[in-house]
Parts: C-alpha cells; sequence; structure tokens
C-alpha cells in the first residue's frame, strides 16, 4: 500500500550541489516538500570543512556558480571564503536555509515497493541519537570524497620527526608557519595552492612530488566579465560569461585529448616562459602522462612560477626514503629540512557516504551497478546521485543533474505514479569505470565505484554540450520503467 512520506525528495548533504537542488526544487516543483539533511553543523560542504591557506575554487565561477543566480564577485577564480558566503546567500534567497536539518547523517536507506518510499536510517551526530524519516524520492547530493579523514600515506620514520605533520583537510586554526620551513608533500590542486600561499611568510617552501602534474597559469579575473559588467545587468553579463567559458573549456579539453602533444607543448612552452632560464622545466613540469588523464592544475596569475622563479619556493621531485628527526631524507639522499610536514597527499573517494542502500530487501552493491546518465543507479528507484565532471566544473553537471530529478518528478505526478526506474542494460553490453582518470584518488577506489556502458544513456559524456541535450530535452521515457499509482 502506497504511503504518504515526511516529505517528497530528502536530499543528503548541504553543500553546492545540495543547495542547488533545493533551489532548483523550489523553482521548478514548488508543490514538492524536501528536506536537506547535512551531518555537520554548518552549510557550504567543501566550502566550509577546508580551511587551509588560500584556499579556492580550481575552476571559474562562471561555471562553477549555478545556472540560475549570477556570480557578482570580481574574481572568477575565486578564494573559498568568498564561494562559501554565495552558497549560504543563495540558500537564504529561496529559502533552503529553512529546510536543513543540521547534524544529521543519512546512515542506511530501504526502498519499500510495497509502500513506494524511501526509509532513512539517520544519525544525530550532535547527540548520539537516531531516527528515521521517509520520502518519495532520494537526492544525494553528498559529494565524492570522505570528510572525516583524507588519504594519509604512513611513511617510514615519521615518528621521528620532532615537527608538526599537518593534512590540510584538517588544517589546525592556529598553525603559525611564519619564518619557518615548510615541506609540502604533493603535486596536485591542494599542494599548488598552498605553497604560494605558505611562502608569502615561510623562510621556505619545497614542494615535494612524486611525479610533476600538469600546470596551467589563468588571470583570477575575467576581462570580458569585467568589461560585460559595466554594460548589460549581471545575469545578463553572467550568462554570457557562463557560455563563454563552457566553450572554451569544451574545446580545450577536446583539443587536450585530440592532439595531446600540440597541448603538452603549450603546456611545457607557458612554463617555460614563466620560470628563471635554465630551469629544469621536463623534470618538475613534464607529466609522463597526457593532459586530462589527470586533471590539469589551475594556478592563478602564475602564483606559483611566480613563488618559485623568486625563490621563496622550490619544487623537487623525488621519492620520500624516509622522515628524520629534522626533515625528510630523499631516496637520491637529499635532505629536506622542514619545521612543519604538510602531506596534501589527496582524498579518499567515496559514494554515498558508503551509506548501504537496499531495494525491497536486498542490499545493492556499487561495485556491481550500471550508472544511468551518471545520476541514477540501474533498478535503483527513485534515487538521484550528483557527480559532477572531471575535466570541467562540478556544477555545470549538477545543474543538469537537479533539473532531470525535478523533470521526473513532474513526469512522474503527470503519469499518475510514483516512482521511476532505471532500466539496465544489455548484459552482452560491455562495461567501464565510472571515472575516467588515472589520478591516485580515483585509482584507489575505481573497484568500488559502479560501472558505465559504453553506448547511452548508460555512457557518461564528460561533455556538457551532449549532456545539455540529454538532461534538458531527451525524452524521458526511455530506458525507464514507471511504477506505483498515486493517491
Amino acid at each position: 500500500m502506497t504511503m504518504t512520506p515526511d516529505v517528497d525528495v530528502l536530499i543528503l548533504g548541504a553543500g553546492l550541489s545540495g543547495i542547488g537542488a533545493a533551489c532548483h526544487l523550489t523553482r521548478s516543483c514548488p508543490d514538492k516538500t524536501y528536506q536537506i539533511l547535512e551531518s555537520r553543523g554548518a552549510s557550504g560542504g567543501t566550502w566550509d570543512l577546508f580551511r587551509y591557506p588560500a584556499v579556492r575554487s580550481d575552476s571559474d565561477m562562471f561555471t562553477l556558480g549555478w545556472s540560475f543566480e549570477p556570480w557578482t564577485a570580481a574574481k572568477s577564480i575565486a578564494d573559498g571564503p568568498d564561494i562559501l558566503s554565495y552558497i549560504r546567500e543563495t540558500a537564504t534567497k529561496y529559502g533552503v536555509d529553512q529546510r536543513i536539518s543540521y547534524h544529521r547523517r543519512g546512515v542506511a536507506a530501504s526502498w519499500s515497493s510495497e509502500e513506494q518510499c524511501w526509509t532513512v536510517s539517520v544519525d544525530h551526530t550532535d547527540t548520539g541519537e537516531s531516527s528515521t524519516m521517509t520520502c518519495r524520492f532520494l537526492s544525494a547530493c553528498v559529494g565524492y570524497y570522505r570528510y572525516d579523514q583524507g588519504y594519509r600515506p604512513t611513511f617510514d620514520g615519521e615518528e621521528a620527526f620532532q615537527g608538526q605533520i599537518v593534512h590540510p583537510q584538517h588544517w589546525p586554526e592556529d598553525l603559525d608557519y611564519a619564518g619557518k620551513q615548510l615541506v609540502v608533500i604533493g603535486s596536485g590542486a591542494t599542494a599548488v595552492t598552498l605553497v604560494p600561499a605558505l611562502a608569502q611568510t615561510a623562510t621556505h617552501v619545497t614542494m615535494l612530488q612524486r611525479s610533476p602534474t600538469y600546470v596551467v597559469a589563468r588571470p583570477d579575473h575575467d576581462a570580458v566579465a569585467d568589461w560585460l559588467r559595466g554594460h548589460l545587468p549581471a545575469k545578463a553579463a553572467y550568462g554570457i560569461v557562463r557560455w563563454k567559458n563552457i566553450v572554451l573549456s569544451t574545446l580545450m579539453y577536446q583539443f587536450s585529448r585530440r592532439r595531446p602533444d600540440k597541448m603538452k607543448d603549450a603546456l611545457r612552452k607557458g612554463a617555460v616562459e614563466a620560470l628563471p632560464e635554465g630551469y629544469d622545466v621536463d623534470t618538475h613540469f613534464k607529466p609522463n602522462y597526457n593532459p586530462w588523464d589527470q586533471r590539469l592544475c589551475l594556478i592563478p596569475n602564475g602564483d606559483l612560477f611566480d613563488v618559485v622563479a623568486t625563490g621563496k619556493a622550490e619544487v623537487v621531485t623525488d621519492l620520500i626514503d624516509h622522515f628524520t628527526e629534522t626533515g625528510i631524507t630523499l631516496a637520491s639522499g637529499r635532505e629536506l629540512p622542514a619545521d612543519i610536514i604538510v602531506t596534501a597527499t589527496g582524498l579518499q573517494m567515496e559514494l554515498l557516504s558508503s551509506m548501504p542502500l537496499t531495494v525491497d530487501g536486498t542490499l545493492i552493491n556499487y561495485a556491481d551497478a550500471i550508472a544511468y546518465k551518471g545520476m541514477m543507479l540501474c533498478g535503483v528507484p527513485n534515487l538521484s546521485l550528483t557527480f559532477g565532471y572531471t575535466n570541467a566544473s562540478w556544477t555545470l553537471k549538477a545543474d543538469l543533474t537537479a533539473n532531470y530529478m525535478c523533470r521526473l518528478l513532474k513526469e512522474m505526478d503527470r503519469r499518475g505514479v510514483t516512482s521511476v526506474t532505471a532500466k539496465s542494460p544489455d548484459p552482452s553490453l560491455p562495461t567501464e569505470p565510472f571515472i575516467n582518470l588515472s589520478s591516485g584518488y580515483v585509482t584507489r577506489t575505481a573497484a568500488a565505484l559502479p560501472k558505465q556502458g559504453t553506448t547511452k544513456p548508460w555512457r557518461l559524456h564528460q561533455n556538457y554540450f551532449l549532456d545539455l541535450l540529454m538532461f534538458r530535452f531527451g525524452k524521458l521515457d526511455r530506458e525507464v520503467e514507471w511504477s506505483g499509482k498515486a493517491a
């Protein structure tokens, strides 16, 4: 028997994706009730959690921002506090802030075909109590990594180190690094953000990397946006710049994949021009993979190149042999002195915060599941997963996902049904990994993630234009089953 749930839609997570999904519901489905569960005591997700120096976006805010809410701050490569303000101000504007239940973590979800709803077990992270909530549709906007701990390998001899070891995901508020020597282990987005910031007051900063990453410099202001804002209303200017940046980033990605050698040459040329004559660019800034096999690292205004060129920071490419009392001994035998060691060694990926899902008593094995349009799991009713692009701004895909969820909800109402389930592809259809990156944080957990098919709609395009056609304008009745009769 179909039951009346507590809310029509239950959203997990009050970060960029969750707030965005709620705004889409408010705008497109005002008749639907919803609630957001947030495990922490504040909204903002990543942008409230990460507090390390100079934390910022690694893509432009005209595409990382929502399609419906213009980004009006000066910087297009924005600082973390400004992004957090944008999220919270938007939540207030659309009344979403009143629908957030803090210190509430969804720890298990069970779908009942008889009752046509989800029952979600909820832990109260502030009191240790527990409760349940029911919903017709479950929207998971919890990101792709563990909030409680980052990836932190163990290094030989680290217990001997007399200084402080810090992971950026848990940056101490009172950490004093002025006048000290720091070693930042890592070469990804966090490391290239930290090094220039730390170098402003530290005695010296060393970025210690096992292997190089492609680094591209870009202004933190968008000149076109600055001009348009002086001549057009904010929303019109935002829309034009957003589309301009979507087109340019798509073209850059396609060029990188189709002409990798030419892109390698262009990236190398940029590093050569920014660094002192004779600098060993090929050792420190020339990876052994093609561009976009892993994400490119963006450095605003070339700040990393600047601190390396002036000697405030150094890039060392080598392996760690062991920690010592005063620093790190490398495989080459070189000693790196350090007062503080920052382990910018990455994130730990997880799907749905490792929350178990059951459908009519059967546990869903994520590793065996097939994704549908990159936002549903085949055979699992009324579930939306928000997982952004790996080659563009996260929010581009999050916006499409939320919009598609609203289309599904409206279509269910039109048909007089209570559930929609993505069909599984033919068993003979080959499958591929869910994410096609070779980055460590992906390869460490690839086996636990769902698979994708080789043909649409089970294939992830990683292409905004193809997804836009499919999500916004594609027919809703293909490869899905509608069931349950609305009361």
